[in-house]
């Protein structure tokens, strides 16, 4: 009658047979409510290791965590988008550039194609450097 109770103080000790124990355990397992279950002694056990992912400081959440998420969701509303100074890759002059432009943006002097609209952020020409412009 032992190998019957589940492995919880005394006051909540009830008695299973057999077949509702198989039932329960593996029913805990499919749900993988409890972490899973281990057979100890004929016995079900629960174990008391409960791991969450979402185990974070929810006042001061990572700075990688942070940017992942969207733009209205954040600590702090910020928005995605920034100001970048990018080298024309000819001539080296310097052109200030919205990061989703929504227009071909050319260089001033020589006329080359310094980047591209996408659905998006716009995509830089090959060879061309930029640096995200500072608050």
């Amino acid at each position: 009658m032992a190998n019957n109770y589940l492995n919880l103080p005394y006051k909540y000790h009830v008695y299973f047979s057999p077949s509702p124990i198989r039932l329960l355990a593996a029913s805990l397992q499919h749900l993988s409510l409890f972490g899973g279950l281990s057979r100890v002694s004929g016995s079900a056990r629960v174990s008391a290791k409960m791991v969450l992912p979402n185990d974070i400081d929810l006042l001061n959440p990572p700075a990688e965590l942070e940017k992942r998420r969207h733009k209205l969701k954040r600590l702090v509303q910020s928005p995605n988008s920034f100001f970048m100074d990018v080298k024309c890759q000819g001539c080296f002059n310097i052109t200030t550039v919205f990061s989703h432009s929504q227009t071909v943006v050319v260089c001033g002097n020589c006329q080359t194609v310094l980047c591209q609209p996408t659905g998006g952020r716009a995509r830089l020409t090959e060879g061309c450097s930029f640096r995200r412009k500072g608050d």
